[in-house]
């Protein structure tokens, strides 16, 4: 699995073509609060009944809080044959952080 910080994402998203699939494992209601504009809400708890729904072949961008979560979600899709899956370092948290102070925190 490969790791991006949220400044290389930045950056990345501006020539990424085709688009990532930016997927937020996060409850709905830490969603609610914060989020990447066009990103996916797909609750950890639920990747396992949902991920054969989801493109193996598009690359994944696994999002959530602290990076915590995402880098399991992230694993647990490449043992499912997910080739090409990306853990964003540090989360929306680093996201607020880094890249849009005006990001709600949590």
């Amino acid at each position: 699995m490969r790791h991006m910080t949220p400044q290389q994402l930045v950056e990345y998203l501006t020539h990424a073509d085709p688009a990532p699939l930016l997927l937020d494992v996060r409850e709905a209601w830490e969603y609610q609060i914060c989020h990447l504009d066009g990103s996916l809400l797909l609750p950890m708890r639920d990747v396992p009944t949902a991920c054969g729904q989801l493109d193996a072949q598009r690359e994944i961008i696994v999002i959530c809080h602290h990076g915590i979560r995402s880098r399991s979600v992230a694993s647990y899709l490449e043992r499912e044959g997910f080739g090409n899956v990306v853990n964003l370092s540090g989360g929306v948290a680093a996201w607020a952080r880094d890249v849009d102070p005006r990001m709600p925190v949590y």
